[in-house]
Formats: structure tokens, C-alpha cells, sequence
């Protein structure tokens, strides 16, 4: 099993900021996936909590997390659609009484497990390839504070934008927080400690 960390292929020099930023992501990734390593799919996908969280489930979640901020770093918030059905509304949602999901909850909530057919070795492979698109991406941004308005969703603010930077800070965040996650259901499985 490898590690995600970052790409292989030299990249060009880049500035202090942005070489930090992806040098520290690069960082919690591998914190997160040394948690999976020496499991077999079936521990992957075990859920050893009474939470219904699985290590290959987290990472599956923080790689199309992941996918879908770098998303909307290149095209704004048309990346992150979050509409819901004709005649559904947010509190239905939230309350689970609504008579029906949108496709982008469904997808969310299935990234959260790992589904028959799906691999650890194919989830940590897609995570890799995930990582070096962030990193042509944020090597490809003529500036770090291009920045878009977020999506319409109860969670965000009216009004509000985020910046490439601020969104890189925040997969850091997301990614580390995961990781700590990562390592208590590695300990709830075999008693390893992934660090």
C-alpha cells in the first residue's frame, strides 16, 4: 500500500506559501492513510465503533471532499450544487422526512462507506490521483486569493466567498480533524496505533 502524499513528477519552484500549504496537506494525508496500512478490505470496511464510520469510508470522504473544493477553486460554485427536489425543503431534509434525497445527499452519504465492489487498494489509488490534481491545480493558480462566492446552502453564509487559500486551509483542516478519527478506529480494530 502507498501513502498519499504528493505527485512524483518534479514541479516547477513554487512560492514559500503555496509549497507550505501543499507540503502540509501532503502531510495530513499520509497521517490519514497510514491508518489503513496492513488492513484487509474487510477491516477497511468495518465500522469497530458505535459510530458507522469506517477507515476506507473516511478516506473515501476526505478524498471527494477534497475533489469537490478543488472543484470549486477552478470553476466556483457551480462545482458544488446543492439543490434539492421540487417541493422538498431544508427542514424536511434535516428532519429525514423528506420524500425524496437529492442525488448530491445520496452520493455524500455513500462516500461515508465502502461499497461492495470497492477496494482499499482502489480508494487510496483514486485518493493519490485526487492529490496530484489538487497539486496541478494550486500549481496552475495565477494567485492564491482567486476567489468565488460559495454555494446556496443553509451552512453558508449569504453573501459569502472563499479564496483557493482559505479553501486549502480548510481541506488541511478537514483532512487532519479525519485523520484523528482515522486512528481511534484503527485502535478500535486491532489495538495499532497508526502514529
Amino acid at each position: 500500500m502507498t501513502d498519499v502524499t504528493a505527485t512524483t513528477t518534479p514541479r516547477p519552484a513554487l512560492d514559500p506559501e503555496r509549497s507550505d500549504l501543499l507540503a502540509e496537506l501532503a502531510t495530513v494525508r499520509a497521517a490519514l492513510t497510514a491508518t489503513a496500512r496492513g488492513l484487509t478490505d474487510e477491516q477497511a470496511g468495518q465500522s469497530p465503533t458505535v459510530s458507522t464510520l469506517s477507515l476506507a469510508g473516511l478516506i473515501k470522504h476526505v478524498a471527494a471532499t477534497e475533489e469537490s473544493w478543488l472543484r470549486f477553486v477552478v470553476e466556483g460554485p457551480s462545482a458544488m450544487s446543492f439543490d434539492l427536489p421540487e417541493g422538498v425543503t431544508w427542514a424536511d431534509f434535516a428532519a429525514g422526512t423528506a420524500r425524496e434525497y437529492p442525488q448530491w445527499a445520496i452520493d455524500r452519504q455513500n462516500d461515508f462507506r465502502m461499497l461492495p465492489g470497492e477496494t482499499l487498494a482502489g480508494i487510496l489509488e483514486r485518493y493519490e490521483q485526487i492529490a496530484a490534481r489538487t497539486e496541478e491545480i494550486v500549481v496552475g493558480l495565477p494567485d492564491l486569493s482567486v476567489t468565488h462566492p460559495l454555494p446556496d446552502a443553509p451552512w453558508n453564509e449569504p453573501g459569502s466567498a472563499h479564496s483557493a487559500r482559505r479553501v486549502l486551509i480548510h481541506v488541511i483542516a478537514e483532512t487532519a480533524q479525519h485523520a484523528g478519527h482515522a486512528d481511534i478506529l484503527r485502535e478500535s480494530l486491532d489495538g495499532q496505533k497508526s502514529t
